[in-house]
């Protein structure tokens, strides 16, 4: 299920980006930080449950997703970067897990455990050195 993020829930910023780029690098900003306001997705409160779980170390007291991209040279391929990995989690989140199932072995089955438990144990006996019994 795709999900498309509104304008209104976005707010981004340029930053300093760290690493190479040389003069670059300290004359422009180009690292952007992405907040996706969760309160202004419209989620079902499952998705937005899940999504607070999965990403808590990311969101911040406001109730905003953090995501910060740099790994590019420019801001648009950063903020389209960042944008797409906000889509990426959000779309995660939508993913309602499927339910477990409670399931009890078969009687065989434990009987099958308890056979090869036996001969393991069997074999460990054998490799010991005999007693003087």
């Amino acid at each position: 299920m795709v999900f498309q993020i509104p304008d209104d829930a976005c707010e981004t910023r340029f930053v300093h980006a760290s690493g190479p780029g040389g003069q670059h690098v300290n004359k422009a900003s180009t690292a952007v930080e992405l907040k996706v306001y969760l309160q202004k997705l419209g989620l079902p409160p499952g998705a937005l449950h899940r999504l607070r779980e999965a990403n808590r170390n990311r969101i911040n007291r406001d109730g905003a997703l953090v995501i910060q991209a740099d790994q590019f040279r420019s801001q648009l391929k950063n903020r389209k970067a960042a944008i797409e990995r906000a889509q990426a989690v959000i779309d995660q989140a939508m993913i309602q897990p499927k339910r477990r199932v409670a399931t009890r072995p078969t009687q065989s089955a434990k009987k099958r455990r308890l056979q090869s438990k036996k001969k393991r144990g069997q074999v460990k006996v054998n490799r010991q050195k005999p007693g003087f019994e």
